[in-house]
Parts: structure tokens; C-alpha cells; sequence
């Protein structure tokens, strides 16, 4: 159950040692959500960071009753409603399920304790905010400098496993086009190779 994290929590700190990771632990909870449900709501307090064990979830808002989704995340990743999380206000965006989800999370009061507790676990938090931080910037500039060709063609790149596991409206809608349009760009790229 606790072996990715584990290896995660490890990766980004090597000078983790068993009595700290213990400390993690005994503070984690483990949450399964299936397919539809949701882990946050807009307008909800987000309450946990969630290291996802298996799955896959979605983040997006909804403009004009339109659902607009900013981004996905998978198994060894983490995802959170963290601007929610960390302002504890109320959150602007959706966290729903795409597949059904193993969830291990630390709630917000686990996370203050274990701050005061220990440095290292400082240098962990901000080592995963920066993480997310580089992925929302990322997104950024891709919504604002390139084409949703380029965008798409990015994953390709990337050998994305969105391009596989998220429906192709959605995929449409992450990279700002129509399906139809989508299905376009997906049959010039084809004639190209």
C-alpha cells in the first residue's frame, strides 16, 4: 500500500530516514473513490493533499456552464485543490474521478504538525509545491504561446498516457479545440508520419 509513496517520498528527499517516513505514515489515510465521484467540489474546502496510489483524476472548472478541464493527474502523482488547501478557502475548481482511485492523503493539520515536528518535512512540501507550481506554469505557457497543434503534438512528445486513458472530448477541451477539430489535427499529424 505504502511502497510508491515510499519510493516517491525518497526520491525527493534520499535523506529520508525510516523514523521520519514512519512519522508520514502513521499520518496518511488511505481513500478509494470510484469513476464520477468527486474528491473536491467548487466551493468546497480542500482538506487533504492526495498521493494517488491508482487512478486517475481530473481537475476542471465550470465557465458558463461549460466544463473546462485544467488538468489531469495519475498514479504517482500528486493532486489537490492546493491553493484550496493552503489558503483554506473555498476551492475554484472540481476534482473528479476518471478511474477509480486508491487515494493516500495528509490533511491539512497532519501537515502543520509534521512541519513544526521536523525541517526535512519542510523541504518535502516545498519540493512538491514546486513541482506543481512548474506544472501550472507549463500549462500556462502552452495555453498562451502555442497552437493546439502544438499542444497536442507536446503529448505525442511526451508519450502522454492521456492520450490514452481520457475521453477525446475531454482531451479536446484540455488542449482548447472542438472534438471535431481534434479529430483534424490527430489525421494531419497521422499524414505527416
Amino acid at each position: 500500500m505504502f511502497t510508491q509513496i515510499k519510493s516517491y517520498y525518497k526520491q525527493l528527499l534520499p535523506q529520508l530516514t525510516n523514523e521520519e517516513w514512519q512519522a508520514i505514515e502513521n499520518k496518511l489515510t488511505i481513500k478509494h473513490l470510484k469513476r464520477g465521484e468527486h474528491l473536491v467540489k467548487q466551493g468546497e474546502v480542500c482538506n487533504h493533499v492526495s498521493f494517488i496510489n491508482k487512478g486517475l483524476i481530473r481537475f476542471y472548472m465550470v465557465v458558463d456552464g461549460k466544463e473546462i478541464p485544467t488538468g489531469f493527474f495519475m498514479q504517482n502523482q500528486y493532486g489537490s485543490a492546493y491553493e484550496s488547501f493552503l489558503t483554506r478557502q473555498p476551492s475554484n475548481e472540481n476534482i473528479d474521478v476518471l478511474q477509480d482511485v486508491e487515494l493516500l492523503q495528509l490533511d491539512y493539520e497532519s501537515m502543520q504538525m509534521l512541519y513544526k515536528k521536523n525541517p526535512i518535512f519542510q523541504i518535502f512540501g516545498r519540493k512538491v509545491a514546486e513541482q506543481l507550481f512548474i506544472v501550472m506554469s507549463q500549462r500556462i505557457a502552452a495555453l498562451q504561446l502555442l497552437t493546439p497543434e502544438q499542444r497536442y503534438q507536446k503529448l505525442v512528445d511526451n508519450g502522454s498516457l492521456l492520450l490514452q486513458q481520457i475521453p477525446q472530448y475531454m482531451l479536446a477541451a484540455y488542449i482548447g479545440v472542438t472534438p471535431e477539430h481534434l479529430s483534424r489535427i490527430r489525421k494531419k499529424l497521422t499524414q505527416k508520419t
